[in-house]
């Protein structure tokens, strides 16, 4: 099935009804930037980390950590951290983190979505660069319950976005074939790491990019936030109980 690549209307949650209804159908979710938003408490914790070693680090370099591990970024991006540990460097900016008193926000449409996809029989997993624990928070925050919702998170993978593990895991949580499957994600690491993993519709959140930048990296469609999506999986029917 092929959906429309013009910005979400009505006919999106008409589409997507159809598509997750299919029998090898799913949905690979992220977490920070699409659930909830995050990330500019995340870009406030490495720019004030920054600040205190005296380094001047421009705001597009900040930005490169958008949806991806820390210290694959460390390791791989020129920057006045040099040869400094990497998971040191992460674990320094998590600590800035843990000291802003930042309360995250839904995304709107966020919880309505996972619980839809339990109650409809739609297999969900969250897959997300954040560490279990955090993600276990974050649901509890959306007051949404985990059971029934797949995690695959930091610890599960050698390989960060924009590498294609994290996607291709989540396909292999759920036991279904990506091309079946649907993916959101709200940075440009996260949708090509969908994109190479063979997931067959990709969905760009444009909380914090642009579309033009997700559609750039494999976004098949855009979309504002969750609202859409949590309608298109509230449409499909769920099954009579046989008599």
């Amino acid at each position: 099935m092929e959906l429309s690549r013009e910005p979400a209307t009505s006919g999106l949650a008409a589409g997507l009804a159809a598509w997750l209804a299919g029998p090898q159908a799913g949905l690979l979710v992220d977490l920070d930037g699409t659930l909830v938003l995050t990330e500019a408490a995340n870009q406030q914790a490495y720019r004030l980390y920054f600040a205190s070693r005296g380094w001047q680090v421009d705001d597009v370099v900040v930005r490169a950590f958008a949806g991806r591990r820390a210290h694959e970024v460390f390791a791989s991006l020129a920057g006045p951290w040099g040869d400094e540990d990497p998971e040191r460097l992460r674990q320094d900016v998590l600590d800035v983190l843990a000291t802003l008193d930042v309360q995250p926000q839904a995304v709107p449409g966020a919880a309505r979505l996972l619980t839809a996809c339990v109650s409809r029989g739609v297999p969900v997993a969250v897959v997300t660069s954040a560490g279990r624990d955090w993600t276990l928070a974050a649901l509890e925050w959306l007051e949404v319950d985990p059971t029934g919702i797949g995690l695959v998170t930091a610890e599960d993978c050698a390989s960060g976005k924009p590498d294609p593990e994290p996607f291709r895991r989540g396909a292999q949580l759920l036991g279904l074939d990506p091309a079946g499957l649907v993916a959101v994600e709200d940075t440009p690491a996260g949708i090509a790491s969908a994109r190479q993993a063979g997931v067959g519709l990709v969905i760009g959140v444009t909380t914090g990019h642009p579309s033009e930048h997700l559609r750039a990296a494999g976004a098949d469609q855009t979309v504002p936030d969750l609202t859409g999506l949590a309608d298109a999986v509230a449409r499909i029917p769920t099954e009579e109980p046989s008599a």
